[in-house]
């Protein structure tokens, strides 16, 4: 009998069919739950107490947030865009969907996107065992510079200037997203003023 399936140590989250994948039955995931390995997070999600990685807020947007990318000003901070530090984790869900439990903590701030906005620019961070959706370095720009209102004008002017700066900057793309979402000429209004 294989009793000693053994909990990874460098997964902070975990999915229930990743832990019966792994050999654990709805009685043994009680049990560690119990005795404090586990904590339970929503139906669905666990939370590694014995994780020994590196710490991030972003892990545990997929348990939340199962479809949910990191996005606007929490996204430009993973990027080193801004100086701000969000005091939620901004998370972008499509227009229609929920979110059935939302955390204590970390504390997610929801933006509801329309589905282009929502599908485009999306990529997967593997960092060890760990993963968490974001948009990508441009369309993290584009967003910031499209709800500039709500995030703030100086904490606008700070992104792009720090985009502007960076040398792996694809202008090209940051002009093809701004097209496609609709603020090509705030954009390119902002730009000429910086450059």
């Amino acid at each position: 009998m294989s009793n000693e399936v053994k909990l990874s140590d460098d997964q902070m989250i975990f999915s229930i069919e990743e832990l019966k994948k792994a050999g654990f039955s709805h009685y043994k995931i009680n049990q560690m739950v119990e005795d404090g390995t586990l904590l339970k997070l929503n139906k669905r999600f666990y939370e590694n107490t014995k994780y020994q990685g590196e710490e991030s807020d972003f892990y545990y947007v997929s348990a939340y947030a199962p479809k949910g990318v990191v996005c606007l000003m929490s996204a430009a901070t993973y990027y080193n865009l801004t100086t701000y530090r969000p005091d939620a984790v901004d998370v972008a869900i499509q227009r229609k969907s929920k979110i059935s439990t939302m955390p204590d903590w970390p504390t997610l701030s929801v933006h509801y996107y329309a589905d282009e906005r929502f599908e485009t620019g999306i990529r997967n961070v593997q960092e060890g065992k760990n993963q968490f959706r974001i948009y990508d370095i441009e369309k993290t720009v584009v967003d910031i510079v499209f709800f500039r209102e709500k995030i703030g004008i100086e904490e606008t002017k700070e992104v792009l200037i720090n985009y502007l700066r960076r040398s792996d900057r694809d202008l090209n793309r940051l002009l093809r997203y701004a097209e496609l979402l609709k603020c090509r000429d705030v954009l390119k209004t902002y730009l000429e003023v910086l450059v």
